[in-house]
């Protein structure tokens, strides 16, 4: 769950998400851990993946966008990459659309939020 001072999130929407986890008592962490993707030949990070959240009871990272579906080929080879190397993790990509979903099944009416892209 949330800590006494909340987090310092990047984007409204994953406040809002933060905030229904919270609302259902599912425990999370923001950012918890950096996935190290790609390195150069001298073994430094060139390419890494922090995903939005991590909900500890499900076993289960979440990453958020509110991309268009056109411009989220960047995230989705981040995940696939995240999957090939690490197979023993949970991720779930919530998208533009399924966002749109969350928030009008919990009654946030706030279209603005979605047009900043995550």
């Amino acid at each position: 769950m949330s800590l006494d001072v909340p987090p310092p999130f990047t984007h409204p929407v994953e406040a809002e998400f933060a905030r229904i986890l919270d609302f259902y008592g599912i425990p999370w962490e923001y950012e918890p851990r950096t996935f190290v993707l790609a390195r150069d030949a001298r073994g430094n990070i060139t390419q890494a993946f922090s995903p939005d959240f991590y909900l500890p009871d499900q076993d289960l990272y979440v990453e958020l966008t509110t991309m268009l579906p056109n411009q989220i080929r960047h995230k989705n080879r981040k995940i696939k990459r995240l999957r090939e190397l690490y197979p023993e993790i949970n991720i779930k990509l919530f998208k533009r659309g399924d966002i749109r979903s969350l928030m009008i099944k919990f009654g946030i009416d706030d279209p603005d939020m979605l047009h900043n892209e995550l």
